[in-house]
């Protein structure tokens, strides 16, 4: 059974830059989708770029185009988030989740399909 372990978030400064790994214990990641999604206080659910663990393939939503990198090891173990120019809105709770493999992930930002394993999530505070 798939797992996932979210690490490194934490504390940034408004500016700053942070990576965020997704490891997969139990199986590897070359038949799932695998996408990150963040709850901020006092808003809803919000769905972040997704990734295609076997070719790599990913996608983004217009509103996080330019700020965020999605991307996996070869081993295909590890999914990663980087965000650039970190705001204060980014704050709030980050998972990862995993689906199975689809044309292509938009399936997954867009709700039309839901994950199916999720991580326990990773708290991010952008503070001066």
């Amino acid at each position: 059974q798939l797992q996932l372990v979210e690490t490194g978030g934490g504390l940034v400064q408004p500016g700053g830059s942070l990576t965020l790994s997704c490891a997969a214990s139990g199986n590897t990641l070359d038949k799932y989708t695998i996408g990150w999604i963040r709850q901020a206080p006092g808003k809803e659910r919000e769905e972040l770029p997704c990734i295609r663990g076997d070719d790599g393939r990913s996608y983004y939503k217009d509103s996080v185009k330019g700020r965020f990198t999605i991307s996996r090891d070869e081993a295909k173990t590890t999914v990663y988030l980087q965000i650039n120019s970190l705001k204060f809105e980014d704050s709030g709770v980050y998972y990862c989740a995993a689906g199975g493999l689809t044309d292509d992930c938009e399936a997954y930002v867009g709700r039309r399909i839901p994950y199916d394993a999720w991580g326990r999530g990773i708290r991010v505070t952008v503070s001066s």
